[in-house]
C-alpha cells in the first residue's frame, strides 16, 4: 500500500478509558444509595446532564466530577453537606490516578504502522489531561503530530487535513467512536476505520452514516496490520 495518513484516536482505541468512569459511577451510585431509582435510572439522569455540559465545559475527569455533583444535587434524598459533595468529586478525581492500561497489541501494531505510514494522534478532551495520558503511555514516539481538540466534528477533521497537508483520499481516521471518529471523518471526505470497543461511552454511540470516504470495520486494533 502507498504511504497513508493514519489519524488515530486515543481513549478506548489505544488504552482503556471509559472503564474508569464506569467504576467511578458505580461508587457514586453506592454513595447516593437512592431508595427508588435503579443505577440505570440514575445513569439516565447523569447522561442528560452530560449531554448539556459537554457542549459548555467539554470532557475529561474534572468535568465528569462536575456532572456527578450536579446529579447528586438533583437526586440526593438527604440534606446535602459540603463533605458529601467533596466525596462525590473525589470519585472523579481518582480517575486520573489510574494506571494506563494499554489495549492488547497496541505498541506492536503502532511499531508496524509507523514504519509504513504517517501517524497522527487525534483526540478530544482537556488538553492537559490528554497530553498527560500520552506522556504516561509512552506512545507519543510513534506519532509525527499530536492534536487535542475540544470536539471532533467534520470541521475539526477538515482543519486537521488542511493544517497537515494531508490528501483526504489517503487519510484514515481510526477509532472506536461512531460519533467522534467515524461519522465526522466520513462527512469530511476522509476514510475511516471502526474499531469497536464493548465499553464505549454511551454518548459516543450512534448509527454509522455513509459518507464520501471509504469505511473499514475491524474486530481489534491489531487487525490494522492486515490492511495497512
Amino acid at each position: 500500500m502507498d504511504r497513508q495518513f493514519l489519524i488515530i484516536d486515543a481513549d478506548d482505541t489505544l488504552w482503556e478509558n471509559n472503564i474508569y468512569f464506569e467504576r467511578a459511577f458505580d461508587e457514586f451510585c453506592d454513595f447516593l444509595s437512592h431508595s427508588t431509582m435503579t443505577p440505570q435510572q440514575v445513569r439516565d439522569v447523569l447522561d442528560a446532564i452530560e449531554r448539556v455540559n459537554a457542549s459548555i465545559h467539554g470532557y475529561g475527569s474534572v468535568n465528569f466530577g462536575r456532572n456527578l455533583r450536579q446529579t447528586y444535587e438533583q437526586l440526593a434524598e438527604r440534606a446535602i453537606a459540603e463533605d458529601d459533595l467533596q466525596t462525590v468529586m473525589r470519585f472523579a478525581e481518582r480517575i486520573l490516578q489510574q494506571p494506563i492500561e494499554m489495549i492488547d497489541g497496541v505498541p506492536e501494531t503502532l511499531t508496524y504502522l509507523a514504519e509504513r505510514h504517517e501517524l497522527t494522534l487525534f483526540t478530544k478532551g482537556d488538553p492537559d489531561e490528554q497530553r498527560l495520558k500520552v506522556d504516561r503511555s509512552g506512545l507519543g514516539r510513534f506519532f509525527t503530530y499530536v492534536a487535542v481538540v475540544r470536539e471532533k466534528n467534520a470541521i475539526a477533521y477538515r482543519s486537521l487535513v488542511t493544517t497537515r497537508g494531508m490528501e483526504p483520499a489517503r487519510a484514515w481516521m481510526i477509532g472506536n467512536s461512531p460519533k467522534s471518529d467515524v461519522n465526522p471523518a466520513l462527512e469530511a471526505g476522509l476514510n475511516a476505520v471502526f474499531v469497536p470497543h464493548e465499553r464505549t461511552w454511551v454518548l459516543e454511540k450512534e448509527e454509522i452514516r455513509p459518507g464520501e470516504g471509504r469505511l473499514l470495520i475491524v474486530e481489534r486494533f491489531t487487525d490494522l496490520r492486515e490492511h495497512f
